[in-house]
Order: C-alpha cells, then sequence, then structure tokens
C-alpha cells in the first residue's frame, strides 16, 4: 500500500480484542460488553480486570484484585522529593509524564522483557500494571497539595478506587453519590481502541522499552487538546459564552470561522458519543441530588448542544465525551487543569491491557512513508553555492 492518508485515517494498525466501536450507531464495547451495562452495574475495579484478562472476574479474584491495588498505593519518597521541586506552575500532565518516566529508576525490572520471551513473565506484567494503576491517582492528588505549598495526604487502604482518589484529593471522605459519580468517570474513559495514546502505547511498547517509558509516552499523546486536553478546553469556551442565549451567536461564529467547537464531533461516532449521552445523566443525577441547584454552565452547555445539533447533525457531529465530562469534574470541585489528568488515570487499564496484548505477539513497528522530496543530486561545495 502506498497511498498516504493523513493521520492515517481507516489504516488498521493493528488487530485487537480489547474493545470495539460500533460508530453509526453509537456503542461502545469492552471485551464485548455494553459500556453502558458496565457504567449501570460494574466498578472500576471490575471493569479493569476485565479489561486486563478478557473476561469479567470472579467474586474470589475481583476481591484479590482490589486489595493488590488498596495495598500498592504508596509512593517511595524519592518521588515525593522531586515531585517538590517541580515548577509549581507546570501544568499538572507535564507533572504526570516526568514522574510516571521516573518510576522506572525506581520499580526496576524490565529486564525480563528484552529475551526472546518477552510476553512470558506474566508475574512481571501483572504486578507492573497493578502498581501503575494504584499509583497513578495517588501521584496525581499528591501534586494537587504539593504545588499548594502543603504535604500530600496518605492513601488508605480500607477504600476503594474512586473513593480513594477523592479522599486524597479533599482530605475527606466522600459522598457515597460523588464516589458513585467518579466511579462510573472512570469507568467511562478507561478504553477507546486505537486512538492516538493508545497507538502510542503500541509503538513504545513494540520496542520492548520498559513499561513506564510506554505509559509516559502515553500520557504525551492524551496532553494534547485534540485528545485528553479537550474536556478542559470545554469549560474554558463554556465560561466565554456566559449565558444560554450566547450559545447561537457563539456556534454560528465558530462555524463561520471554521474554528473548533470543543467537545464536538468524534472521528469514530456518526451520533452521539454513548459517554457523553451516560454523563450528562449524570449530570442530571448530580443536579437532582442539589435539589435542582443548577450551574449556570449546565444551562449553557444543554444551549450550544442543542444548536451544534441543529447545525451539524446531518453532518454526523454530535457531543463527544469531553463536552460534559469537565463540566461535572468542575461541579465535583476539581481543578480545570486536572480533568485530563483524570482521564489518564481511567485509561491506564485501557494502555496496560494494549501493552500486554502488544507484547503477546510482539513485533516491532516500522511504517514507510511517501517521499515528498528531492530527487537524488550532488553535493555543491560550499565555495560554489
Amino acid at each position: 500500500m502506498n497511498e498516504y492518508l493523513p493521520g492515517l485515517a481507516g489504516v488498521p494498525a493493528t488487530q485487537s480484542n480489547i474493545s470495539d466501536i460500533d460508530g453509526e450507531n453509537g456503542i461502545l464495547f469492552y471485551r464485548g460488553y455494553p459500556i453502558e451495562e458496565l457504567a449501570e452495574y460494574s466498578s472500576f475495579e471490575e471493569t479493569s480486570r476485565l479489561l486486563l484478562d478478557g473476561r469479567l472476574p470472579t467474586a474470589a479474584e475481583l476481591a484479590d484484585f482490589t486489595c493488590q491495588l488498596n495495598e500498592n498505593r504508596r509512593i517511595k519518597f524519592h518521588t515525593r522529593g522531586m515531585m517538590k521541586n517541580l515548577p509549581a506552575s507546570g501544568h499538572p500532565m507535564e507533572m504526570l509524564q516526568t514522574v510516571v518516566a521516573s518510576l522506572g529508576m525506581f520499580y526496576p525490572g524490565s529486564d525480563c522483557l528484552t529475551g526472546g520471551d518477552a510476553c512470558r513473565d506474566l508475574d512481571y506484567i501483572h504486578n507492573t500494571t497493578v502498581k501503575i494503576m494504584a499509583r497513578l491517582p495517588c501521584i496525581v492528588t499528591m501534586w494537587e497539595h504539593i504545588r499548594n505549598g502543603y504535604d500530600p495526604i496518605e492513601p488508605r487502604t480500607d477504600l476503594g478506587y474512586a473513593e480513594n482518589f477523592l479522599y486524597m484529593l479533599n482530605g475527606k471522605e466522600p459522598d457515597p453519590l460523588l464516589a458513585e459519580i467518579m466511579d462510573v468517570c472512570l469507568i467511562l474513559h478507561a478504553e477507546h481502541t486505537i486512538n492516538a495514546s493508545t497507538f502510542a502505547v503500541l509503538v513504545n511498547a513494540s520496542t520492548l522499552a520498559n513499561p513506564y517509558t510506554v505509559m509516559a509516552a502515553a500520557i504525551g499523546a492524551l496532553s494534547g487538546p485534540l485528545h485528553g486536553g479537550a474536556n478542559q478546553r470545554v469549560l474554558e469556551m463554556l465560561k466565554e459564552i456566559g449565558t444560554p442565549d450566547k450559545a447561537e451567536e457563539y456556534v454560528d461564529k465558530k462555524l463561520a470561522n471554521k474554528e473548533v467547537i470543543w467537545g464536538m464531533g468524534h472521528r469514530e461516532y456518526k451520533t452521539k458519543d454513548p459517554r457523553a449521552t451516560i454523563l450528562q445523566g449524570l449530570m442530571d443525577k448530580f443536579m437532582a441530588a442539589r435539589g435542582g441547584d443548577l450551574n449556570p454552565m449546565f444551562e449553557v452547555a444543554k444551549a450550544v448542544e442543542a444548536v451544534c445539533e441543529d447545525r451539524l447533525a446531518k453532518k454526523g457531529v454530535y457531543a463527544n465525551v469531553d463536552f460534559y465530562s469537565g463540566l461535572l469534574y468542575s461541579e465535583m470541585g476539581i481543578p480545570a487543569d486536572q480533568f485530563t489528568t483524570i482521564f489518564a488515570i481511567a485509561r491506564s487499564a485501557g494502555w496496560l491491557a494494549h501493552w500486554r496484548e502488544q507484547l503477546s505477539d510482539n513485533r516491532i513497528f516500522r511504517p514507510t512513508q511517501v517521499y515528498t522530496g528531492e530527487p537524488r543530486r550532488s553535493y555543491v561545495p560550499i565555495s560554489k553555492r
């Protein structure tokens, strides 16, 4: 194949049985299970085990996996010391990429990946997966305190994954509804086929790079506004619009200038992103629990979505997962620049599932190119130029 397709659009890069998308009907499957069912009935820990192992765990397996995650949350003081020396003004995603990349120095052992049986040491793969998943939320919450001049809050082993994240972030046990909402948000963001950050995982994993470097590459890809960083931009956009009555003018101006409307459109979906539908429902549930006390930005968001649907539905452009996630996180008291780190925490499950899958049948990625440069020519000495 010599045809160049920008962005590798529609070009299969791998075979995978982890997740699938029916873009025409707006359905997302994890290992064959619709995301709606997992969001309603599962937990992030159970969904992660499903992604990693390919099947729903038994009660004993889930309890063991949860226990492993809970008991691997502590971070070495060297890492904390390094974080204290990072600029407090740095973006949390930059911090997360830096710290995760450094973990391979503190938790060595990836030598087992360099031999001919790279994919065979399943104990190493599993143990490393647990360490990474357990520590990402702790790193994120530690940074929130460190960058504000405070010592971080120690993790607890008696709280679930989402509960402990909110506890370490705020210093108090979360309201059960907030913990439930965060758990569902983590499930929704855990996996989404071969997107940019997951492709970064595959490429780096194929070189047998250590898993912390693999994760750091994925975090770097996720940080861009065209990928995970879009939810922060959505919130900024809604604040710029200000009130629902200004939504139509704003959208029409953006469309006329061919500018991005953050949170709208997805390369895979030709209808509304199923994750956006679930997030909107969570927003309604959250507001109902507060007695109908609506954040004005929620009304702005619904107005923007209505205008965009009127203007863009015929083109298959609808709200995506980023459109409501940032607004929901904001209502939970989470700083806007931490939205994408939550995305990374959740997506670690999918990334590590793809890391494991890549190692099981590995071949280094080496795509070709379409050369558009000069034909062969002779060197001209500098005195004759």
